[in-house]
């Protein structure tokens, strides 16, 4: 199968160099280019693509509001969004999480970055590395950052956790963690393979699009509480 790509970045120059990369893998093809969010809302409907490489900051309607409008759209559920931004951590890296991002890549990420970032989120899996995940957090709060969803949300995502085992809550919050799933298998003394079906069962429950959306209603839910080490 063809990965089908959509770049949105205000900078034509940038989109070039994105345009040339991508078709230049046998399994991938540019389906549409735009310049800022709203436009990129658009194209995504026309090309439904696999993946859209969205830049955060752009005029007019930026990313966050974009990525916002493709995935609360059920007809858009199959299209995964990475965002690009010229600082890995910060607020609007979270805000993108919160809107339904499937992860983020910096702008200076190498080549071999960036194709691995789009076959990842076009398989459905999370770009949010263990790593990626323990750096968020702590630098966001070392910034003063907060993950607090608001009393309704919260009430919210907390009646969806009442839908889960014990077992898929342990693992939740080894995810939250920033483990990976060997790791938790280890921690918790059981297999890779079970440690991916509760991982699954716990997406499907949470309605959560992947593993990036499972650490962001942890925090927001109240079922991890983060802290600065």
């Amino acid at each position: 199968m063809t990965i089908k790509v959509v770049l949105a970045d205000d900078q034509a120059l940038l989109r070039s160099a994105f345009r040339v990369l991508v078709d230049s893998e046998p399994d991938m093809e540019v389906v549409g280019e735009a310049a800022d969010g709203a436009e990129v809302v658009d194209v995504v409907h026309r090309t439904l693509p696999d993946v859209v490489l969205m830049d955060i900051r752009m005029p007019g309607t930026d990313g966050l509001a974009a990525t916002r409008a493709i995935t609360a759209d059920p007809a858009l559920a199959s299209v995964h969004v990475v965002m690009l931004t010229t600082f890995e951590v910060d607020e609007y890296v979270v805000r993108s999480l919160r809107a339904g991002a499937s992860g983020f890549l910096g702008k200076g990420a190498e080549p071999e970055e960036l194709l691995g970032a789009i076959r990842i989120a076009a398989a459905g899996e999370a770009l949010l590395s263990p790593a990626a995940t323990k750096g968020l957090i702590t630098t966001f709060l070392a910034q003063g950052g907060s993950w607090d969803a608001g009393e309704e949300e919260s009430r919210r995502y907390g009646e969806r956790l009442a839908a889960l085992t014990v077992r898929e809550r342990e693992v939740l919050v080894q995810v939250a963690g920033g483990h990976s799933n060997d790791e938790i298998a280890e921690r918790l003394t059981v297999s890779p393979l079970t440690v991916k079906t509760h991982v699954n069962r716990a997406m499907a429950k949470l309605s959560a699009r992947d593993r990036a959306q499972l650490v962001v209603i942890a925090y927001e839910s109240g079922l991890v509480r983060p802290r600065v080490e």
